[in-house]
């Protein structure tokens, strides 16, 4: 299925309820692996809304490694604050978050 087309007021609906959220995955030394892919996988068909936190210093090696888990998750990126993504993808079967 494809993803579904998020508003403004998705979008800032969404950033208020990840406020509060710790990150769920926080991404190692190895980088994206095929398990972090699959854990990753995992936790947004569950939750719908995830934080991932990536490791590094290097400002446009994280933004290119936020690129790569949000393209290979089929996600659409929230928000990018230092080193926390914000990831969502809408579970079709089974959605946890609805919008007005």
């Amino acid at each position: 299925m494809t993803q579904m087309k998020l508003t403004k007021e998705h979008i800032h609906s969404l950033k208020g309820l990840a406020h509060s959220m710790k990150p769920v995955l926080i991404m190692g030394e190895k980088g994206v692996t095929e398990s972090f892919l699959a854990e990753a996988e995992r936790a947004i068909e569950y939750h719908e809304l995830i934080k991932i936190r990536i490791a590094g210093d290097d400002r446009d090696a994280k933004k290119a490694i936020a690129a790569q888990i949000t393209e290979a998750l089929g996600a659409t990126m929230i928000q990018h604050i230092g080193n926390v993504i914000t990831l969502f993808k809408r579970n079709h079967e089974e959605p946890k978050i609805f919008f007005k």
